[in-house]
């Protein structure tokens, strides 16, 4: 059972990012390496954020218990705006290595655009936050012991499961956003992508009420979803032969 458990939350929270990593990402070098970049910067974000937080809790009275989970709440906050600052970080160094790369090439064009960058960005900080999030629950699912035998929830796993691999995509999702609104100086892009990023962590607090915080963060991954697709050259014509599998040009069959 506990086998079964630990590769189901694994398939769950990364299979759909596995995917998009091996037929968008894993045939170019330089994608890769865009993506590793931004697994690090994300990386460091969270050494910093710890790193405040433990010498805040340190410096604290333990048996406050108020204190301790206001302390707790200001962690978290702390933690996505500097997350989101290192995407600022990471945005202005892709841009230095765009126009590196302009310079180095023969007909004076990138081989990436920054939208593309920005994909992978996205994906290299989704892979990092959801492997930091799920790596100690998936090895405690390897168990012993039996989730909720003492009466808490038993789709403690699931949930998490499902969690992770909604904040992979939003991440995916926020790093197009962010750096279209650094692109073009829409600084009210880059307050929603920080709003987005700040309601999903928070909604985490109502946990082990599942719901309130799986049911919105599926919805602003909707949203997002859908915004970043626009922002990408999208519209709906193209999801409609996208869906149809029709090819550009070509019109549906009667009866089809």
């Amino acid at each position: 059972m506990t086998l079964a458990v630990f590769f189901g939350c694994t398939f769950i929270a990364f299979g759909p990012a596995f995917g998009l990593f091996v037929f968008t990402i894993a045939r170019d070098p330089l994608r890769i390496i865009i993506l590793i970049a931004g697994a690090f910067f994300w990386l460091v974000s969270l050494l910093l954020s710890s790193l405040i937080w433990f010498i805040a809790v340190k410096a604290s009275d333990p048996r406050d218990e108020s204190l301790q989970k206001g302390l707790l709440i200001f962690g978290v906050m702390f933690s996505v705006l500097l997350q989101e600052a290192f995407r600022f970080l990471y945005y202005k160094l892709l841009r230095k290595a765009i126009e590196g790369l302009v310079a180095l090439s023969e007909d004076g064009c990138s081989p990436i655009s920054i939208q593309q960058m920005a994909y992978v960005a996205g994906v290299g900080f989704g892979l990092m936050s959801g492997a930091f999030s799920m790596i100690n629950l998936l090895a405690d699912a390897l168990g012993p012991g039996t989730v909720g035998i003492y009466g808490d929830s038993q789709l403690y796993f699931l949930t998490s499961a499902f969690m992770t691999m909604v904040l992979i995509f939003l991440h995916t999702f926020w790093g197009i956003l962010f750096f279209h609104g650094c692109e073009h100086r829409r600084w009210w892009e880059i307050t929603a992508v920080v709003v987005m990023h700040l309601a999903v962590s928070g909604s985490t607090f109502f946990n082990p009420l599942y719901v309130g915080s799986l049911v919105p963060s599926y919805l602003l991954m909707a949203a997002a979803a859908t915004w970043a697709y626009m922002l990408s050259g999208g519209s709906a014509q193209n999801l409609r032969r996208f869906l149809l599998c029709l090819r550009s040009g070509a019109s549906p069959q009667p009866g089809s």
